[in-house]
């Protein structure tokens, strides 16, 4: 399983010329797998960002949701009680509470996480795909 990032989900929906080769690799391969998942907080990202007009979409954002989850049979991992206490670990110097809860569940399944995010890349727990 690999666990995406909420900006790697809008760019595989969206925009697939902005991920990485490797990254477009891992889902195709997770894809095909169906090994695909997220965290639940990155559909409330996605709903956030379509609400303060920082992501246009061409329907609905709900439509856009369950469209986005359906298409990839996307797994939605939700944030259990050790997803919370294991993002609130040391180890997480990003401040974004998002981002700890999307690697805290990346850690917690033992998944690798597609991310361009710089600070997640960094974290030595935590292995990402770029």
């Amino acid at each position: 399983m690999i666990v995406l990032d909420t900006h790697v989900l809008i760019y595989d929906a969206l925009a697939p010329g902005k991920l990485s080769a490797r990254a477009r690799k891992a889902i195709d391969s997770a894809f095909a797998d169906r090994e695909l998942a997220c965290s639940d907080i990155s559909l409330w990202e996605i709903a956030m960002l379509a609400s303060r007009k920082r992501l246009d979409l061409s329907v609905d954002v709900r439509q856009f949701l369950e469209d986005l989850i359906a298409a990839r049979d996307i797994r939605v991992m939700p944030i259990t009680a050790e997803i919370a206490v294991l993002s609130q670990a040391e180890m997480f110097s990003h401040g974004d509470p998002a981002d700890r809860l999307i690697a805290g569940t990346a850690l917690y399944h033992q998944a690798q996480l597609v991310t361009s995010d710089a600070q997640l890349r960094k974290l030595k727990q935590v292995a990402t795909v770029w």
